[in-house]
């Protein structure tokens, strides 16, 4: 397609296509330049296991756990023992919550371990697995980072993806309610050390996890843009993809880690076209469809009236962001768009997301990595 329309760079997106080596390599050989990082450090951070080995080399706090190439069910039970229950068991290769499993006792682990080799053997062509400590109730934490040919390498600020179904994020937020300034510069600081650490270039995200006490462990590094960045546009006032094509074409960073400011707080609802109750795939005709507009409100979306949300694809159809001076501004403007935003024809997780929006608990920023399961079995956060 870039050869027939005479196109110097493509630019992967979100999905997997965006962190496979062997495409940008291609890329590469065909002359086309590739908008994100080099297959250098696509391939280093593309094994969950090997990532953790090159962060741990550079200091980077990681969860206690097994990252080992001895794959035997034998030793990784002893392993998951050593560590101590409850695990995860997470594919190596992994990403999206697939060929993971969380297990609570040893009784459980050899069936768990089946289950998530199988997964991930399907999913990713590689069964490969690593066992880390299960947190309990931790946030998830994620920074921007970005980074150029240049030597240049900053932060802008954290995103609160703790809200998720199944390992797949459903809310975000920037800031998280969560972190204050001196853990902010602490978590970016580190971020920052760890892209450097495998000569990161172009846009990524340093993931981590923040138990209660406020300790962060390094999960992973996303080597492309996230589906959520229009969040961290909204508080930094940078386009985050204009700035990867100003790196991949060579040129430096336009901004300094001093430049970034945090301006106001925003978040993102991913509006799917699944059955808010059952979390299954919902596709068919959009008969109906008005989205909110206004000031801070934001909608990235390709759907309009009669469109057809087909079953092949991530049933992701819209993002809703919104942004205000602080947290309740910007809750109340996702509370008002939520209302707002028709959608009919299919179902979708837009009343899921009124729901969340209006839960005392998720007002007070009171949430975790388990809190919707524990929101939909009617428990407290």
């Amino acid at each position: 397609a870039a050869r027939r329309t005479g196109a110097q760079a493509i630019h992967p997106g979100y999905g997997f296509l965006s962190e496979n080596a062997g495409f940008a390599d291609t890329c590469a050989k065909a002359g086309i330049v590739f908008i994100g990082p080099p297959p250098a450090a696509i391939r280093a951070m593309g094994s969950k296991s090997e990532a953790k080995k090159i962060m741990e080399k550079a200091r980077v706090p990681l969860v206690p756990g097994y990252h080992g190439d001895d794959q035997s069910p034998e030793l990784l039970a002893k392993e998951a023992a050593r560590i101590g229950f409850p695990v995860l068991i997470k594919a190596s290769a992994g990403g999206g919550g697939k060929g993971m499993r969380v297990v609570e006792s040893a009784d459980k682990f050899a069936d768990a371990l089946a289950g998530a080799k199988r997964e991930a053997k399907a999913a990713f062509a590689d069964d490969h697995v690593l066992i880390e400590k299960y947190l309990t109730r931790p946030r998830h934490i994620e920074i921007q980072v970005f980074a150029d040919s240049h030597g240049g390498c900053l932060s802008l600020f954290e995103r609160d993806c703790s809200i998720q179904r199944r390992h797949q994020k459903l809310v975000e937020e920037t800031p998280s309610p969560a972190i204050d300034e001196r853990l902010r510069r602490e978590i970016g600081r580190t971020a920052v050390e760890a892209v450097k650490a495998i000569r990161y270039c172009n846009v990524g995200t340093v993931e981590f996890l923040l138990d209660k006490d406020r300790n962060f462990f390094f999960m992973e590094v996303n080597t492309r843009i996230q589906v959520e960045h229009p969040i961290t546009e909204m508080v930094t006032g940078i386009d985050l993809v204009k700035e990867q094509i100003r790196i991949a074409s060579g040129l430096p960073l336009s901004f300094k880690q001093p430049d970034i400011k945090l301006n106001g707080h925003s978040f993102e609802c991913r509006i799917n076209a699944e059955d808010p109750e059952k979390f299954t795939p919902c596709p068919g005709q959009i008969t109906k469809y008005s989205a909110p507009g206004g000031l801070g409100i934001r909608v990235d979306s390709a759907m309009e009236p009669n469109a057809v949300v087909v079953p092949y694809y991530d049933s992701l159809i819209a993002k809703l962001i919104t942004h205000g001076r602080d947290r309740q501004e910007a809750m109340a403007r996702m509370r008002r768009a939520l209302d707002e935003f028709v959608i009919e024809g299919i179902k979708t997780t837009i009343p899921l997301h009124r729901k969340i929006f209006n839960d005392p608990d998720f007002q007070k920023g009171h949430v975790s990595t388990t809190f919707l399961d524990r929101f939909l079995a009617g428990q407290s956060a």
